[in-house]
């Protein structure tokens, strides 16, 4: 059948009957659950040089020098450097001319008898794509959701060869790669939140793209990317850190977007819960903004990335249709304070009861993930074009059946108007401004930020005729 998915084992085995890979398997913390499959399909004395394990921090230490982090993208890739570097220099001579090397990491941790929290770790693989060429590479980072020890160790060593095999034989099409992550496993199980290409093989790769596949085939819910398009991930960035976000389609952003996440973060910044930390701020696109119609534009994608990274921005992108699922699943990565910067006219969706599940305990239940880890909303005015009237924070009509709640809310401070607000900005639109933009009306330039301004006009952005 053409469109039979390979299992693990047919995978590995057809791998071992490759003449052209040999390498190194290195794996930390789940067992040798990759090289297992290898060795189980047979015929792996023609693909595997060295297998190793080096699970004493003292031994690994030794091997690969000291980390902070033993399950960490640093320890990755000293693995992967280290481990590469012996394979060429030991068997370049004799095997060099007739196989492409590779060499597979992982550095995992998993549940255990006196580790009980959620399973995860980082798989690498540096790998020739011919025999002598300079080598590319491929990071992922994976949470295994599985309750049983057994489990987890079984979907590592899964996607480790579903990870490998796609690197061999599918490194030329990238989102095709992606797709067979999770090739005969389910995202209740695995999911893969972060993957960053490098290397000659992936020169054309846009790894922002790349974050966006991710999250558009259902590998995970929410990727990031820095300003510099380089992919991270949330324990990266999050470990112990306050957080701020702000949700907007950001097409084109505007003076009026930056303005609501510049004053949320200050008055975020004065928060004794904070203690004069400086948050991480993110700017989120969810999979509704960005659709055009049933498809996402990925040029139209790229030049939003592109307007946020000339303000130095970092971009999450996810598939959360409500507030609270997003806070909620941040709150598994830091346990200090996560605000939200927005509208008051975003309020109403937020208290809209109709919009929660009864399987979360309904609006309470959305609720309770909206605002823990002192959760809390930083609420800039809105203007109601209907009525021409102000909506703030403390405006804002709540349902009569929440009013008690929202007073609650709003009396503790979970709910903060934003005091320091410019008036001047609230009739701003961004669907005006990208309509000024296409028909070339020069007016659009007063209302976007002035790097902003340059690289639209520079790049063509949004259909701006290039200047």
């Amino acid at each position: 059948m053409t469109n039979e998915i390979l299992n693990a084992n047919q995978k590995a085995l057809k791998i071992n009957l490759d003449a052209k890979r040999y390498g190194t398997f290195a794996e930390i913390g789940a067992g040798q659950e990759v090289a297992r499959w290898f060795f189980h399909a047979g015929g792996a004395a023609g693909t595997v040089a060295k297998t190793i394990s080096a699970y004493d921090m003292a031994v690994s230490d030794a091997v690969y020098g000291h980390a902070d982090r033993y399950v960490s993208r640093q320890r990755l890739r000293a693995m992967l450097d280290h481990e590469y570097a012996l394979l060429v220099e030991r068997l370049d001579k004799s095997h060099g001319d007739r196989v492409a090397f590779f060499v597979f990491a992982d550095t995992v941790a998993t549940r255990s008898f006196t580790r009980d929290e959620e399973g995860h770790g980082w798989l690498g693989v540096r790998f020739q794509t011919e025999p002598r060429a300079a080598f590319s590479e491929i990071f992922i980072h994976v949470r295994m959701l599985d309750n049983e020890n057994a489990r987890q160790q079984e979907a590592l060593g899964i996607i480790g060869v579903n990870f490998i095999y796609g690197a061999f034989y599918l490194f030329q099409n990238p989102e095709a790669l992606i797709g067979t992550l999770l090739d005969h496993l389910t995202w209740e199980r695995v999911e893969v939140d972060m993957i960053q290409f490098g290397g000659p093989a992936f020169a054309r790769v846009d790894n922002r793209l790349m974050a966006l596949q991710l999250v558009q085939q259902g590998l995970t819910e929410a990727a990031m990317f820095t300003a510099k398009g380089e992919a991270i991930q949330w324990s990266e960035v999050f470990y112990k850190k306050p957080v701020l976000v702000q949700r907007g389609s950001f097409h084109p952003i505007t003076n009026a977007t930056l303005d609501v996440l510049e004053r949320a973060e200050e008055q975020f910044a004065q928060s004794p819960r904070i203690q004069g930390e400086e948050p991480v701020v993110l700017m989120e696109m969810t999979l509704r903004h960005l659709r055009m119609g049933e498809f996402i534009n990925e040029k139209d994608f790229l030049a939003r990335a592109d307007t946020l990274s000339v303000l130095g921005k970092t971009v999450l992108i996810s598939n959360f249709l409500r507030f609270h699922r997003l806070a909620g699943y941040l709150a598994g990565y830091t346990n200090r304070p996560i605000a939200l910067a927005l509208g008051a006219s975003k309020l109403k969706e937020i208290f809209d009861e109709s919009l929660y599940n009864n399987s979360e305990g309904g609006l309470l239940g959305g609720l309770g993930q909206l605002f823990k880890n002192s959760g809390r909303l930083y609420v800039y005015p809105s203007l109601d074009f209907e009525t021409g009237e102000l909506v703030t924070a403390e405006t804002f009509p709540a349902a009569p059946q929440i009013k008690h709640i929202y007073a609650h809310l709003l009396e503790n401070h979970f709910i903060e108007g934003i005091r320091n607000f410019n008036k001047d900005v609230l009739r701003i639109r961004s669907h005006d401004i990208l309509d000024q933009i296409q028909a070339g009306d020069a007016s659009w330039q007063k209302l976007v930020p002035p790097p902003v301004i340059e690289i639209i006009r520079r790049e063509g952005l949004f259909g701006c005729a290039k200047s």
